[in-house]
């Protein structure tokens, strides 16, 4: 299918999509869109980003290859795609948020319509519950969130400046298949899982199908811990408020937000409680590390009741993941 050239539209006219769930959309100009008319070359069904080829032809008759980036695979299954929806060949339209980069073609998916009409988006907003929940426990989504939530990063220190002046896309954990920490994996726009047991508390999120144990017996945090992913998390009850501590987190590059690392002292405070119609878990948090904060950076998100859906498997791709480098 021969296609027009690319057209920049003015962002005025057409409404953005959330930000993207893993790493920054900074290398994406979201005030303008781009529209592609071509043929799938290929189409990559996998994570942390699903990707869709598209070669289409200018009016020099030379063909260039567009790589579209889109969401997740669950967030691409709960939005009607699945690993099959397109094949190479396929004649398609797409709008979407081009690269800074002008010398590459390379976008964020915004809409996609196949040659039977299917109009095809890669985010749909979050679900608000009319569902009660009776307690923390069940399904939450928290991508009725992510748009809106809030975030105040720390003042850095020296070091966490000097380190945050040589952040790239490449140094995104996720690049090499490893999950984000508390509290930026609660803030992913993704399925999760309260299990309350009687002396621990299990919160899973659908992100790398992670787990995070909090430990609700009285213990303190092991003194020379091992450090982990997600670190060692110890919990109370103020009344009906779910009360998390977590330290002893492995260094994480970009583990305090905007390119600043998390060390050896990082330390966060997270604090969970139904809203007031019970149909929302409003979750605030507090995160000190001495090493790259001068002060504390604090936020806030929520997540909607859902106990109608199923948390999906999400398994990384390393192969995929390193697209994450493009810088």
């Amino acid at each position: 299918m021969k296609s027009i050239n690319a057209v920049l539209i003015a962002a005025a006219l057409l409404v953005a999509p959330p930000a993207s769930a893993h790493h920054s959309n900074s290398i994406f100009d979201l005030t303008s869109t781009v529209s592609l008319q071509g043929t799938v070359s290929r189409y990559v069904w996998a994570n942390p980003h699903v990707y869709v080829y598209v070669e289409i032809e200018d009016d020099s008759g030379r063909l260039a290859e567009w790589l579209i980036e889109a969401d997740p695979t669950p967030m691409m299954t709960r939005n009607g795609w699945t690993p099959t929806t397109l094949t190479p060949g396929d004649p398609v339209s797409v709008r979407a948020n081009p690269d800074r980069n002008t010398q590459r073609s390379h976008a964020l998916l915004l809409s996609l319509i196949k040659s039977d009409g299917v109009l095809l988006t890669r985010r749909s907003g979050g679900r608000a519950s009319s569902v009660r929940a009776t307690d923390l426990a069940g399904i939450w989504d928290a991508l009725g969130s992510f748009n809106t939530r809030r975030i105040t990063t720390g003042t850095a220190t020296e070091k966490g400046a000097a380190a945050q002046a040589v952040y790239v896309e490449a140094d995104n954990p996720v690049s090499e298949c490893v999950p984000y920490a508390s509290p930026n994996i609660a803030r992913a726009p993704y399925l999760n899982e309260i299990d309350i047991r009687e002396d621990r508390i299990f919160i899973r999120s659908e992100f790398f199908n992670v787990e995070r144990t909090v430990y609700m017996d009285g213990r303190g945090h092991p003194e020379n811990g091992e450090r982990t992913n997600q670190g060692h998390s110890i919990g109370a009850w103020e009344g009906d408020v779910l009360v998390v501590d977590t330290t002893l987190f492995t260094d994480d590059r970009t583990g305090n937000g905007g390119g600043i690392p998390s060390g050896a002292q990082k330390h966060v405070v997270e604090r969970y409680e139904l809203n007031e119609n019970q149909t929302r878990l409003m979750i605030e948090y507090v995160v000190e590390d001495p090493e790259y904060l001068v002060s504390a950076t604090t936020g806030s998100n929520f997540w909607d009741y859902a106990p109608d859906r199923e948390m999906l498997p999400f398994a990384c791709n390393p192969q995929n993941a390193a697209l994450y480098g493009l810088e």
